[in-house]
């Protein structure tokens, strides 16, 4: 069993990427049934990679940044049959600007703003697990 595959299904790694305690959320574009949704930003883990290597290569291709990759967030979320998502603590190295890619906006979220955005179900514990961090 390698890092992008577990019981049967590929790894999707997700970064809670703080700063000045807020929490990045991104809008997402695509596919038309999450377009408007908001999330964490990152991606699936390829072959050969560890999750944290992974969560780097996504978030410089999605945002521009480098990050340092922390601890876990909470559990995995089972995606369908096909996926389970993991989540976790990420800080922008240096003060990078983020540059959007696959997403049309960002925010920058406190703990009592977290849930003003509609995010996708598949992340609502994680989110509520970061909010209780983030307070």
């Amino acid at each position: 069993m390698t890092a992008a595959t577990g019981g049967g299904r590929t790894l999707v790694v997700g970064a809670a990427v703080v700063r000045e305690g807020r929490l990045l959320s991104c809008r997402r574009t695509e596919p038309p049934a999450l377009a408007g949704q908001w999330e964490f930003p990152g991606g699936k883990v390829e072959a050969g990679e560890t999750a944290e290597v992974a969560l780097v290569r996504e978030c410089r291709e999605e945002l521009g940044v480098e990050v340092a990759v922390g601890n876990r967030l909470g559990g995995d979320v089972l995606l369908g049959e096909k996926y389970r998502f993991q989540v976790f603590w990420c800080t922008i190295r240096a003060d990078a600007e983020i540059r959007l890619h696959d997403h049309d906006q960002l925010a920058w979220l406190t703990a009592a703003e977290v849930f003003d955005v509609p995010w996708i179900e598949a992340d609502l514990d994680l989110v509520a697990a970061a909010r209780a961090r983030l307070r």
